[in-house]
């Protein structure tokens, strides 16, 4: 069962203690949902992402905290419903090995050569969905790197 992206976000963001943008957020749920998918062949949050100019953008939680900008997001409403199980391990297990990553390292990390997004990406189009089987497929091409 997938989570929601605002409750994902909120727990990512608590955890770094409220000092992560909207970008860093985007790249970290992004990547946490690439190993869910090819760990579990399921979502870990729910709506899909789309292939944007700076990587794999969820449209609902930019929109949700867009009005930070580059600043660290300082607020996320959402349920307060616990995030528990395999999806709250992932999340922790992701977060912890990408703590010391910047935004320009997390970039990187999305706009992988035969990565989902650079499958997706075209210049200057915008709202183009990454499918859930480039995500699966950059996971197992990950696994073989």
């Amino acid at each position: 069962m997938s989570v929601d992206v605002l409750r994902a976000a909120r727990f990512i963001a608590v955890r770094a203690g409220w000092s992560r943008t909207n970008l860093e957020l985007q790249k970290l749920i992004y990547i946490a949902h690439m190993i869910h998918v090819g760990v579990h062949e399921a979502p870990l949050v729910d709506g899909h992402f789309e292939a944007w100019e700076l990587g794999p953008v969820h449209p609902t939680l930019y929109h949700h905290v867009k009005k930070f900008g580059a600043s660290p997001v300082a607020r996320i409403q959402c349920s307060d419903e616990p995030i528990e199980g395999t999806e709250r391990s992932l999340m922790e297990t992701t977060y912890d090995a990408l703590v010391s990553k910047s935004s320009t390292e997390l970039v990187a990390i999305t706009h992988w050569e035969g990565g989902a997004w650079a499958r997706n990406y075209v210049a200057g189009e915008r709202h183009r969905i990454i499918p859930q089987k480039d995500i699966l497929d950059e996971y197992r091409a990950r696994q073989r790197a």
